[in-house]
């Protein structure tokens, strides 16, 4: 018997190496694949759209808010991959009735990296997750020296309409957001995706940038010209959600995506 320390801080004892999987988050679905493990892999959500064809090969669970117990029983799964975020805390203690859950916590590249060297030693493959962390890591030193000639814009990022919400503190969005060398007008907020007025922007830290991403709310044109009138002069940015709130090996195409984002950007 192995026993293993989630991030939540549960501990979790498998007998043997898991071979089927259930995962209920979407990027760690894309984790899981790109770590080599396709074949245990038994059920996702319906927002497990990474890779496309696991749609029609793997069976869908429900999504990440709502779960259907039963289909997942009947899967016999080994183990339940879980997050703090994604899934809620009745949630993961319902699914503990049918097997252990290892449920995530990531607010940083930090809490990125240490998950993923978790699953390598849960699912043995180990060298698989060493492979990914060290390309993670080029990549992101390589990253680092590129947005370290950029001057820092202040940024919104905004998550949600009716109420319009943003990314606050604590989150991998904010993480991902400082890492552009965009400061975050949000951080003095208690909450961490916070309900805002859209009136008091310029109030409120008066962004360089809005960004209205592709998920969890599909921002559309006139969103942004809505937006637009309560800033100065604030550029109002398209950008995909994947590549700001995905966390696992989707970093590694985020920090190429940073890149293009920037020279699409611009400088003030």
């Amino acid at each position: 018997m192995k026993s293993f320390t989630d991030q939540i801080g549960s501990i979790i004892e498998l007998e043997h190496t898991p071979k089927r999987i259930v995962s209920l988050v979407p990027s760690q679905t894309e984790l899981l694949f790109d770590l080599g493990l396709e074949a245990s892999i038994v059920g996702i959500t319906k927002f497990c759209v990474h890779p496309y064809h696991f749609k029609a090969t793997k069976t869908l669970v429900g999504g990440t808010k709502k779960v259907h117990y039963e289909k997942i029983r009947l899967l016999q799964p080994d183990i339940i991959i879980a997050n703090k975020e994604e899934n809620t805390q009745e949630i993961v203690e319902e699914l503990r009735k049918i097997a252990p859950v290892w449920t995530s916590d990531i607010q940083t590249l930090d809490d990125n990296s240490a998950m993923i060297t978790e699953l390598g030693k849960i699912f043995n493959c180990r060298t698989e997750a060493d492979n990914l962390n060290h390309k993670i890591q080029r990549a992101l030193s390589d990253f680092m020296q590129f947005v370290a000639k950029r001057e820092v814009q202040k940024a919104a990022y905004f998550i949600w309409k009716n109420p319009y919400m943003v990314a606050g503190r604590d989150t991998f969005i904010n993480e991902m957001l400082t890492l552009n060398n965009f400061h975050n007008i949000y951080l003095n907020k208690p909450e961490r995706y916070p309900e805002i007025e859209i009136k008091k922007l310029r109030l409120e830290g008066d962004p360089d940038l809005v960004f209205l991403p592709t998920e969890p709310y599909p921002f559309k044109e006139e969103d942004a010209f809505e937006i637009g009138r309560f800033t100065h002069h604030a550029k109002t940015v398209f950008v995909d959600g994947e590549m700001f709130s995905w966390y696992g090996s989707r970093v590694l195409k985020a920090l190429k995506y940073f890149k293009q984002l920037h020279l699409r950007i611009g400088e003030k």
